[in-house]
């Protein structure tokens, strides 16, 4: 055999033992190629119902805090439905009565009333603010005025609408008169 013969043999041997290694590896390829398939479509699969259950869940948690938002004052609204039945009764009183003096008593014991409500829910206003240092927090200038003394400089002086606090957040600012 010469150098070429050779060449040629090798190479058909290498062309065969090639063929025999592709077509052997072939049924292990498309078997492969079924086992990926199928992990594709089962994740496919999982990923679809993870996904309807996350929209079920929002769509959920959505429409309770919409009804949480509509009734979440019923229970304050259910405290004044007496202060509003007792300014009724007083002004029914009050038609006729001639002494002022017994309609500010029965409005004073109302509007104490409501106070008293409002505090048990947690509303507080904020007192004795004349005389304390003015606080962009809380309080919102209405106007500056000269200081009827030196110490009353850059402070509240005059309180022209109560601020009303719930927990630690504000619900209603101060209205304030500062001195310049």
């Amino acid at each position: 055999m010469n150098l070429k013969d050779e060449n040629i043999n090798e190479e058909t041997v290498e062309n065969t033992s090639a063929e025999v290694d592709f077509e052997g590896a072939e049924p292990q390829a498309e078997s492969e190629e079924n086992k990926l398939e199928y992990e594709v479509a089962d994740l496919k699969d999982k990923y679809l119902r993870l996904y309807s259950d996350f929209e079920n869940y929002r769509k959920r948690t959505a429409k309770e805090r919409l009804d949480l938002i509509s009734t979440a004052s019923e229970e304050v609204l259910k405290d004044l439905i007496p202060v509003v039945d007792d300014f009724e009764r007083a002004f029914k009183a009050s038609e006729n009565e001639v002494e002022g003096s017994k309609v500010r008593e029965g409005n004073l014991l109302i509007f104490q009333k409501l106070v008293k409500i409002l505090g048990s829910k947690g509303l507080k206003p904020m007192d004795d603010l004349v005389g304390k240092p003015f606080d962009p927090e809380t309080q919102e200038a209405i106007t500056q005025i000269p200081a009827p003394s030196e110490e009353l400089k850059g402070k509240v002086v005059d309180v022209i609408e109560k601020g009303y606090v719930l927990g630690d957040k504000v619900v209603r600012y101060a209205k304030v008169v500062t001195g310049a």
